[in-house]
């Protein structure tokens, strides 16, 4: 894609203007202490909330959210919130039976849960359940903002126009993001659009963005990888001429790695394309450790390496160059 086309998008969606965030009255005096399970979900509150809350996030770089079991201090974190924002799901299983228990203390935000059910993907394994992953889409992911304002709005009621300008602000970085994405992924040639991962988070990315998705692993980590869906996989990258495979920053790359043994022995030769952002976001204080970056960083690994093209630095390098 040319260089200026992309940047006429990114101008065209207010992108740049967006990042100015409005400044934040003064905080109060005492922040009220909140926590969010995944980081994903504390970027969200980061950015609409600002400083007026002081935020914990349990999961961190390269933690993955199916398998993970809390800690003491973890215990003493949560009893200590005033509210928790959680994704919900069954993302967090393992530490859904605490946070069932302390939900009767102080508020409970499942937000995925709060999404309308006709915008989620079912999970046949969990009949009336559904795929966690939604921030994936980034269109869908935007939806949470209202229901994030809101709540914030509750708990400090003195925030809430804050809270209002700064999730449009928001709002319009992520209508940027989600653009910017499409216009990078549409670079990739069709039947180059099949995007195979060490497990099944890339659904709702699938359907947004047109790429027919494959995890080695189910919907959690918890599933075991069986040899028939190795097997099945293998056969896929092969038939198809699929050049590259992806590992994940917080799943084990060993399944992947035997795709890659799997198929050249069969002759054809896949290289894995990089390591994406899943269930996780990069390492605080990063540019991929922040929602934008992520997906970011995802978008330019993935079509670059399925054959489309994305410019230098991707998104983050375009906006550098705006200045």
């Amino acid at each position: 894609m040319k260089r200026r086309n992309l940047l006429s998008i990114v101008a065209s969606t207010g992108l740049v203007a967006a990042f100015e965030r409005p400044n934040a009255s003064a905080a109060p005096a005492t922040p009220l202490p909140l926590v969010a399970t995944i980081g994903q979900i504390g970027d969200l509150l980061r950015a609409v909330g600002g400083d007026r809350f002081e935020l914990s996030v349990l999961m961190g770089q390269g933690i993955d959210p199916h398998s993970y079991r809390p800690t003491r201090s973890d215990v003493l974190t949560l009893r200590r919130a005033a509210a928790i924002f959680a994704n919900g799901l069954r993302l967090e299983a393992q530490l859904d039976p605490l946070l069932d228990r302390l939900a009767g203390e102080r508020p409970l935000i499942r937000l995925a849960e709060r999404l309308p059910t006709d915008r989620l993907i079912a999970r046949p394994e969990f009949p009336g359940s559904a795929d966690p992953h939604c921030w994936m889409d980034v269109a869908l992911w935007r939806a949470l903002l209202p229901i994030v304002r809101d709540e914030l709005g509750r708990l400090d009621p003195t925030g809430a126009t804050i809270f209002a300008e700064r999730a449009r602000a928001y709002d319009a970085e992520l209508d940027g993001l989600d653009r910017y994405a499409r216009a990078v992924l549409g670079t990739v040639p069709p039947a180059a659009r099949v995007l195979v991962t060490a497990h099944d988070a890339f659904g709702y990315f699938g359907r947004a963005y047109g790429f027919e998705v494959h995890g080695v692993q189910g919907l959690s980590t918890e599933s075991e990888a069986g040899l028939a869906e190795i097997e099945r996989l293998v056969r896929l990258l092969v038939e198809r001429a699929i050049p590259a495979v992806f590992v994940e920053s917080s799943v084990a790359e060993r399944n992947v790695l035997a795709l890659v043994e799997g198929a050249a022995a069969r002759g054809h030769r896949v290289r894995v394309g990089g390591r994406l952002f899943s269930d996780a976001m990069g390492s605080p204080g990063s540019y991929e450790g922040t929602y934008i970056g992520m997906i970011d960083h995802n978008v330019t690994v993935i079509a670059r390496s399925l054959g489309g093209s994305a410019p230098a630095r991707g998104l983050n390098g375009l906006l550098a160059a705006i200045g």
